[in-house]
């Protein structure tokens, strides 16, 4: 089935591109979010413009983008994740700790430009895949480290401490409205 794309659909084509698609990808994706519709000739003409702003848009992004990993060939980040004594993080970290980690240093990275086969599971150093656009990718290091906690951490939730006296009643009278 032939569409004419409304907006640009990654990995399938650009603003005002005329594609073949399977009727089902078409009918149950495509037209339903309005990415797609016939290719009328008055659809197209009313395409024109937005295919141009498209254009300009996707050439600024690029640019951008090319920047954004030139500067990030050499960056090293460092996620803090609980583990066992064996090395086996009790979770996982995924696209969006490490872009969480990479938006903390500074580098607006989006989750979904992590990539990564699968979670990963243990303390390692890693080579980690982010890619921007389709053609521009880079790779940055990535340590996932033991997440350390302090005594001091616990001893602020420790009963007896003067944080409990909020959960008493200050005077009879408060007492007797909660039962």
């Amino acid at each position: 089935m032939e569409l004419l794309l409304l907006k640009d659909v990654r990995k399938l084509g650009h603003v005002g591109d005329i594609v073949e698609v399977k009727i089902g990808y078409a009918r149950n994706y495509l037209i339903p979010q309005l990415l797609a519709t016939d290719p009328t000739e008055e659809n197209i003409k009313a395409i024109e413009d937005e295919k141009k702003q498209a254009a300009a848009k996707r050439a600024r992004h690029l640019k951008e983008f090319e920047t954004l990993a030139e500067q990030m060939a050499d960056v090293t980040v460092t996620v803090e994740a609980p583990a066992n004594p064996e090395g086996t993080l009790y979770g996982s970290v995924g696209a969006k700790e490490i872009a969480a980690a990479l938006q903390t240093m500074g580098h607006p990275v989006l989750p979904e430009q992590v990539i990564l086969d699968t979670p990963i599971r243990t303390l390692d150093n890693r080579t980690v895949t982010l890619e921007f656009a389709d053609e521009i990718t880079t790779q940055i290091k990535l340590w996932v480290v033991r997440a350390g906690t302090t005594e001091d951490e616990h001893a602020d939730t420790e009963p007896g401490s003067e944080d409990d006296s909020r959960f008493e009643p200050d005077d009879e009278d408060q007492a007797d409205d909660f039962g």
